[in-house]
């Protein structure tokens, strides 16, 4: 139960990080920083939706188009930021240019990953140095 508390926990972190990164990054992209509320309700609903997606588009994709297997992350990243701009309330938009639309999927879905990979070396670094210094 602590390590699924820890894998959700790192990757509502993760998801902040990527949204967060958009944010500064692109144009059109924005987070609503008066409603704070309403940006956590923005990471919780992403990251649901991206752990339903990918692997519910990856079987789908398995079986009907397989080309499409290595970009399901960045589609799943897609469909779920889609459905956060939607949401009522949800401290997210995105706009024009156009291209933001484009780019903020891949740029979400490469800092979620290089995040969820990166922060659990961090946290076991932490362990291994607290326990070195008891």
């Amino acid at each position: 139960m602590v390590m699924f508390l820890i894998r959700a926990l790192i990757f509502l972190v993760s998801a902040a990080v990527g949204l967060i990164v958009a944010d500064l990054v692109l144009p059109g992209f924005t987070i609503e920083w008066s409603n704070p509320v309403g940006f956590i309700l923005a990471i919780v609903i992403f990251a649901i939706l991206q752990s339903v997606l990918a692997p519910w588009l990856a079987t789908v994709a398995r079986r009907k188009a397989p080309a499409l297997l290595g970009g399901i992350g960045i589609v799943s990243s897609f469909v779920a930021l889609l459905i956060v701009v939607i949401v009522p309330g949800a401290g997210l938009t995105i706009g024009t240019p156009w291209w933001t639309w484009v780019l903020a999927p891949v740029i979400v879905w490469l800092v979620t990953a290089l995040a969820t990979w990166l922060l659990p070396a961090l946290f076991i670094k932490k362990k291994v140095e607290a326990k070195r210094a008891a």
